[in-house]
């Protein structure tokens, strides 16, 4: 009995186990695969992404947070609104003054100066007041002028690496959102391979192109006020902006910058002339003359008795024209531009000049709009087509009936577009409308 157990386990048949091994996938099932998880991948983040976006605010609401918002990086400038004077004033009855209105506006000058002269009480108090005074405002302001060096790196004829500079003075517009914003001449930008501003008190920074406007003559530089010493950076400040509208002849105004050919130099004198309505391209804008003598082409800024800035020395006016005058272009005029260049946006250029169609004129049978007088040689204008005669009447659909108008339309087009523009041309006894596509500029 005691063999039963192993008999039956003798008699058992041995049980056949095999692995089961599935036919590899083929490439195209493969390929089916992949596909399916990468697409699971992609709904599952656009879901999560949704959910989150949704959710973050009402999470925020709950933790007592607000969303963070981050501000535009925009500077902008408030505009000035001429006086009457010149509001009625026409382009027809003012120009740059010709040597005989020069003289007399000496003259006249003159005559007043001579007659406060006789009156006036003068005594050594009132003179070292005023004095005083002047001084002041000369010592406040150079706060806000630096030195912008242009540094240009060249090789001698051992090809040695020298480094040249070229010094021009600034004046600083803005200090926000950790930038300074300097006003200096586009002399100072152009070609150089880099740029270093120092600051009064000896703090020196590099500096970068904002933007230039080589048809004005001007630049603005960026310098990060990080990289500015600390010790600077306690006592710079930016110049406030005044309204040139409101300068008349016979006013105090102070330079600043470099008008003796010296960063950091200081003059002081008088508005002799104010010239308005003066034809510029792409617009117009009144000119002072001033009698403080300044070296212009290294930056020189005029102050009102306020310490504000209200223009600045320009030699885009030949000398045969000055009379022994240093000519101002005036801030207000040129506030939209200088906005633009603040905001590393170029100003847009088409080159036309030209005038107001008069009462007088429409009566004639002259078009209401914009008369050119000239399409500057290879301008967009110019090479769109538009001729001198030409009355321009709209820009992209908008209506023009004045310079102001031009203005304010080319001010919001932006450099590199295109643009339709209107004019009527004289043909066959009479006028005949015309559209040129123009590529707007750069200046």
């Amino acid at each position: 009995m005691a063999d039963a157990p192993d008999e039956k386990r003798s008699n058992e048949k041995p049980f056949m186990r095999e692995k089961i091994v599935k036919p590899p996938l083929s490439r195209r099932q493969t390929a089916v695969r992949v596909f399916r998880l990468f697409l699971s991948a992609v709904i599952f983040g656009v879901v999560a992404a949704v959910s989150f976006a949704a959710s973050r605010p009402l999470a925020e609401r709950f933790l007592g947070k607000e969303p963070e918002t981050t501000p535009a990086p925009t500077i902008t400038i408030e505009r000035d609104e001429p006086g009457k004077e010149e509001e009625t004033q026409t382009a027809e009855s003012e120009s740059l003054p010709p040597e005989s209105q020069s003289e007399a506006a000496r003259e006249e000058i003159e005559g007043i100066v001579k007659k406060e002269l006789e009156t006036f009480d003068w005594t050594r108090d009132k003179v070292e007041g005023m004095n005083q005074v002047l001084q002041e405002i000369g010592r406040e302001a150079d706060q806000s002028v630096v030195t912008v060096s242009s540094v240009k790196h060249q090789v001698d004829w051992f090809d040695n690496p020298v480094e040249s500079t070229g010094q021009y003075a600034g004046i600083i517009l803005s200090i926000s959102r950790g930038e300074i914003m300097i006003l200096t001449e586009a002399a100072a930008v152009e070609e150089a391979d880099s740029l270093r501003v120092v600051f009064k008190d000896g703090g020196t920074a590099a500096g970068t192109l904002k933007q230039k406007d080589s048809l004005g003559g001007l630049a603005v530089v960026s310098v990060a006020e990080a990289e500015v010493q600390e010790a600077a950076r306690e006592r710079i400040k930016a110049v406030e902006l005044g309204n040139s509208y409101s300068l008349e002849t016979g006013d105090l105004v102070i330079a600043v910058g470099s008008p003796a050919g010296i960063v950091h130099s200081v003059k002081q004198g008088a508005v002799s002339y104010v010239a308005g309505n003066v034809q510029t391209a792409d617009g117009q804008t009144r000119v002072l003359y001033t009698d403080c003598g300044c070296e212009t082409g290294k930056g020189t800024f005029f102050l009102n008795m306020s310490g504000e800035l209200v223009g600045w020395a320009t030699e885009l006016y030949g000398a045969e024209d000055r009379q022994g005058f240093t000519i101002a272009l005036p801030v207000s005029e040129y506030k939209g531009n200088l906005q633009k260049l603040m905001n590393g946006i170029q100003i847009p250029y088409m080159g036309l000049k030209g005038q107001d169609v008069s009462e007088a004129m429409q009566a004639e049978g002259i078009p209401k709009g914009l008369y050119i007088t000239e399409a500057i040689a290879d301008s967009p204008a110019y090479l769109a087509g538009i001729q001198a005669g030409d009355i321009l009447t709209r820009i992209q659909g908008a209506e023009i009936c004045s310079i102001r108008d031009y203005q304010a339309c080319l001010e919001d087009q932006a450099a590199g577009t295109e643009a339709t523009v209107t004019v009527q041309r004289m043909g066959l006894g009479e006028y005949k409308e015309i559209e040129y596509k123009v590529i707007i500029g750069a200046r």
